[in-house]
This record gives structure tokens, sequence and C-alpha cells, in this order.
């Protein structure tokens, strides 16, 4: 196992945040080398500023947290974050359309977000507490066909978060050619560990310093 700061997404989502709250979680993941800090959209440009030489990574997630813009408007911001710095985007697919069964628009709304992200790459939010487990391997394929490079459990915002059976089921789907993100509730490090051993390649995470102990 690599070491667990490198798996680690610092993160900060809420909707009161300021930017002294943003710089302060930057900070952090700075001092303790995390693979990225997560943000919304909005503190692209100040997150990837203050991360640039230190290894770090700016990552942004977009039409986040429902998913329930349209593609091209998702589309536009990813582009827009990937301009002003952001080297991962998180993206939430339409949850709706994969309610309703449909696997081609799901595909065709992470595939507008990938192609308008490049050369950055896109972690597929799937929003797992609300599907099914049959839809959850379903959202996995088509996030896959679309040319993510990840899929992830949970906005946070939602139901519930990641669990290690999701983890396991998510891998089993997408093999070992694709990430697998844990995220939503994921906040000791016994958690972490146990998320990694079920399959995680990355966890979303508020929590970093409890963590990394």
């Amino acid at each position: 196992m690599n070491p667990l700061n490198t798996y680690l997404d610092h993160t900060l989502l809420k909707a009161d945040a300021t930017s002294a709250d943003i710089l302060a979680v930057t900070a952090e993941a700075k001092a303790y080398k995390t693979a990225s800090v997560c943000v919304n959209s909005c503190y692209t440009s100040l997150v990837a500023k203050e991360l640039q030489g230190s290894g770090v990574m700016t990552c942004v997630v977009v039409g986040f947290p429902l998913g329930a813009m349209s593609s091209g408007a998702k589309a536009i911001e990813a582009s827009l974050a990937v301009r002003d710095g952001a080297q991962e985007i998180d993206m939430v697919m339409s949850i709706g359309a994969a309610k309703a069964g449909e696997w081609a628009a799901v595909q065709a709304d992470i595939a507008a977000v990938v192609n308008a992200s490049k050369p950055s790459i896109v972690k597929v939010i799937i929003e797992t507490c609300l599907l099914t487990n049959d839809e959850k391997v379903q959202a996995c394929i088509a996030a896959k066909a679309a040319g993510a490079a990840y899929v992830k459990t949970s906005t946070g915002f939602s139901t519930s978060g990641a669990t290690t059976e999701d983890i396991a089921l998510m891998r089993k789907t997408v093999g070992t050619e694709m990430g697998v993100k844990a995220s939503g509730g994921v906040r000791t490090q016994e958690q972490a560990l146990a998320m990694i051993k079920a399959g995680a390649s990355r966890i979303g995470c508020s929590s970093t310093k409890t963590i990394m102990g």
C-alpha cells in the first residue's frame, strides 16, 4: 500500500466556506502532502495558485451536488475550472437519468465533461445511496465507456456516504483500469484503511488530520 496521505483528497465543499477557510485547508493539504485539495469551482484559481509547485493537485467539483443541470452547463463549468488550474474534475452524473434507466443519456452527460476537461481527469460521482446495486453497476459501466478516470461514491450531501460494500462492487465492476474514490463519512484512519482494503484508490475527506493521526 502507498503512504496513506497519497490517497487523500482534502476537501471543503460547504456553502459557507470563506476564502480564509479554503486557504487554511490548502495549507493543511500541503503540510500533509495529500493527493489533492477538492473545492467548489469558484475557488479554482485561488487553490491552484496556492498549490503551485507543491505536488498537491487542484480538484474541483462540477454539477455539484445534485448533478441536475444540463450537460452543456457541466461542460462549461469543467472547461473554466481546467482553464483556471484544475487538474482533476469531480462531476456529479445525471442521477435522474440513471434512475430512469436512460443509460445512453448518463454516458453522454459524462462524456461531455470528460471531453471538456482534457487534459485533466474526471471522477464521476454516482451518489450510491440513491441507487440500487444494479444501477451502481450500470453507472460504473457508463462512466468507463465515457472515458472517465474514476468512479466516486458520494457527494457527502445526500442521505449517506461511502460504504466498503459499495467500494468493493464498484472496483469489481470497473476492474483495475479505473480509480475508485470513497467519499462521504470517512472520518477515521480505521475507516480510510477499510475503504482502501475494499478497493478504493482515493478517499475524499475533510478529516485529514484525524485520518493521518
